[in-house]
């Protein structure tokens, strides 16, 4: 019997309702995942508004970056918690549709400061002399937002597009957060035509940045490779190897999500958990762990917190 768009009040996430076995271990683990992303992505941007010596473009786009993707677990992680904790898997049709609206828009938010972070160590790299004028903090500031306005806006026209029309198949949601083919293929209107377009969309969004990325490391190799010095050219890698490696990490989960077939029964759950759980959580480790400078700001304001105690 088909259900009207009128009587479906509520969306059900499935979830992990399929691993009843795992649910507490499952919670346990992104929890302690969730935690430590939220604290790391918070000492990221208090060090950075803290400690002056970072109010450059390179750290104010990193948190930027750590404001975004905190942002963006806060979207989905508490209620998958929620829902592994209290079995609690109901979310309404207008709440489903600003969580889907949200992690869409956060998502490209964070590829287009990803790609906006390597035009930064293209231009330092590469146009030296011209830097400060090219990308001065008012500049890393305009960008900033260009990037949270064009995120926002893809994400606007996917999800309006899933939900202008009605729901009559189910309310049963294979996954632990309102994805958009998951809840696509509940659509009463041409369900199959709504999914491809929306997956060409965010196809087309990440490969388009991906590919900007890569250009901007094309352009830094070769005149990283033209430097004479060997210590120049480590010091020159060195500014590039964190924002490389996330972005590796990012763009290979975030393709095996919108790039990989879904699985038998369209259950994508276990796939989409390095994406919106592991990679958030790797993110400030690897900027910080591997930055000097975040570095010496911890212990400069934590020697001043020990004074001050003392």
């Amino acid at each position: 019997m088909k259900v009207n768009q009128t009587f479906i009040q509520e969306f059900i996430l499935l979830g992990f309702s399929l691993y009843p076995h795992a649910q507490t271990f499952l919670f346990a683990i992104i929890f302690c995942l969730y935690f430590l992303t939220v604290a790391g992505n918070l000492t990221i941007m208090g060090l950075t508004w803290a400690d002056r010596s970072l109010h450059i473009p390179m750290y104010l786009f990193l948190s930027a970056l750590s404001f975004s993707e905190t942002c963006y677990t806060l979207t989905i992680i508490p209620k998958m918690l929620a829902g592994l904790l209290t079995q609690s898997r109901s979310i309404s049709v207008i709440g489903c549709g600003l969580q889907m609206g949200f992690f869409l828009g956060l998502a490209g938010t964070n590829c287009i400061i990803l790609t906006l972070m390597g035009y930064d160590r293209f231009l330092a790299i590469c146009q030296p002399l011209r830097y400060p004028f090219l990308m001065s903090n008012v500049a890393c500031g305009s960008f900033v937002a260009s990037a949270w306005v064009a995120g926002f806006l893809i994400s606007l026209i996917e999800t309006v597009k899933i939900f202008k029309g009605s729901f009559c198949r189910s309310n049963l949601v294979k996954h632990f957060f309102c994805h958009m083919r998951a809840v696509a293929k509940l659509s009463c209107t041409d369900s199959e035509h709504t999914e491809f377009l929306v997956t060409v969309i965010s196809v087309g969004g990440l490969l388009s940045t991906l590919f900007l990325i890569i250009l901007t490391y094309v352009f830094i190799l070769s005149t990283v490779l033209r430097i004479p010095s060997t210590e120049g050219k480590q010091k020159a890698f060195s500014t590039c190897a964190s924002h490389l490696t996330v972005v590796i990490i990012h763009f290979g989960f975030a393709s095996i999500v919108f790039l990989m077939p879904e699985t038998s029964g369209g259950d994508d759950t276990l796939i989409a958990i390095p994406y919106t759980v592991i990679t958030p959580f790797l993110s400030p480790i690897i900027f910080s762990l591997r930055n000097k400078d975040m570095k010496n700001a911890f212990k400069k304001i934590l020697g001043k917190t020990l004074i001050i105690k003392l």
